[in-house]
């Protein structure tokens, strides 16, 4: 929370399997889109929140499965963990808030009693959060049982039932809805509550988020019925809340555009010659802009020809340097040339670039400092470097444009080339 030093431009709290995330997407381009407008419009002055179902452990292995980028605070677990930063420091506050009329021992000794509930596995059970399978056609009938039967012991809970299986006992003042509000609490007391907020979401669980006063909303647009329906029966007339057109994070950037809550346009949507006419588009969209063109080179998704190589060289000072991961340094655009001898070399092949974490700092009238995550996957291999990069600013022709001097990379921790020769950039 104290990365920004004033209020977030946007916040954007959103769900993550099918919200955020598509599963049935194989080349993940929602995602990717979200991610480069994302990095090149919003990181440096706004703050990205996952609000997800999962615990920890099932959260840790989706971001090994997907191109996800790192957000500035994870909630977890139905809303009864919440953590910040890459190292997910967690929230002490919200345990003690979390701890009062609740004792996991009793939840587990009544549920115990009920055969149709089946226990899921290990990694779900959390310290304040009891979670079930159960079937559809029960659940109502057995969400009202447990409810007396916990009361009778007097305790507090809440029992949400989502995806049309999962069942999740909470104490009562947990709940994605709930953790939204302690955060935004939070933001108040420190007096940098969000120009806006933005929540998204597709099933039952992420109702609580959309009751929050004076929010954004979005349902994407393969919401499951039970979140329609609590729309219809709570929030039709609600004109900040929309269903969108478009699937998972599609949906999302669609929204941000609809509300008019900053640029939608993400660089994987605009082409190479348009993007070159955009008006000061700043240091941070030319390091996103940059790996999606190394990225579409290797994918052949752009023509075979010398004027794309000359285009990125242009981009890159004479006298520009670059440090490879393994230590050897080299001509940034020696290194471009190299490119030619790799084109379509990943085609068909699931390749993909992205960054995570840009943050660009100006330290002179003309200089960027860009520091970021760059990561690549290849099937199910992923491979990440700590970038440091030197952008030069220059006016031309009354347009900004940011010339790469200087880049230094180092592999992430578990990250390493088996052949250096095919991390070229």
């Amino acid at each position: 929370m104290d990365r920004l030093e004033t209020s977030a431009r946007l916040l954007i709290v959103s769900d993550l399997d099918h919200t955020m995330v598509d599963h049935h997407d194989p080349e993940n381009l929602s995602l990717l889109r979200f991610n480069a407008l994302w990095e090149s419009k919003y990181r440096h002055d706004s703050l990205l929140v996952f609000s997800t179902g999962r615990s920890p452990t099932l959260y840790k292995q989706l971001r090994k499965e997907k191109p996800m980028l790192t957000p500035d605070i994870t909630i977890m677990s139905v809303g009864t963990e919440i953590t910040y930063g890459i190292s997910m420091v967690p929230d002490d506050g919200w345990v003690d808030i979390l701890n009062q009329k609740w004792d996991r021992n009793i939840v587990v000794e009544e549920a115990s009693k009920v055969p149709e509930l089946k226990l899921q596995s290990e990694t779900e059970q959390r310290p304040h959060k009891v979670s079930f399978y159960v079937d559809k056609s029960k659940a109502q009938e057995l969400t009202k049982e447990l409810s007396e039967k916990l009361a009778k012991r007097e305790l507090d809970v809440k029992i949400i039932y989502s995806g049309g299986m999962d069942l999740d006992i909470l104490p009562k003042s947990a709940g994605k809805g709930q953790a939204l509000a302690y955060l935004l609490q939070k933001f108040k007391k420190e007096g940098k509550s969000p120009k806006n907020t933005l929540v998204c979401g597709d099933s039952g669980n992420d109702a609580e988020l959309f009751s929050i006063p004076e929010v954004y909303g979005v349902m994407v647009s393969n919401a499951q019925e039970e979140l329609l329906q609590w729309h219809a029966e709570n929030a039709k007339h609600n004109s900040k809340i929309i269903h969108a057109v478009e699937r998972c994070a599609g949906g999302i950037i669609q929204a941000i555009g609809q509300f008019g809550l900053g640029p939608n346009t993400s660089p994987r949507d605009v082409s190479e010659t348009a993007d070159s006419h955009l008006e000061d588009a700043g240091p941070a969209h030319e390091v996103v802009k940059f790996n999606i063109s190394y990225e579409k080179w290797r994918r052949a998704e752009v023509e075979h020809c010398e004027t794309y190589i000359e285009s990125l060289k242009a981009s890159c000072l004479p006298t520009g340097s670059f440090i490879h991961p393994s230590g050897v340094e080299k001509c940034l655009r020696e290194s471009i040339c190299e490119m030619k001898k790799i084109y379509g070399d990943e085609e068909g092949k699931g390749y993909r670039v992205w960054v995570d974490r840009v943050l660009p700092t100006k330290i002179s009238s003309d200089t960027w400092l860009v520091k970021f995550v760059k990561w690549e996957v290849l099937g199910e291999e992923q491979q990440s470097c700590i970038c440091t990069a030197v952008l030069i600013c220059e006016d031309v022709n009354g347009l900004k444009t940011y010339n790469w001097a200087h880049l230094h990379e180092t592999w992430s921790e578990g990250s390493g080339a088996k052949d250096n020769a095919r991390w070229l950039l």
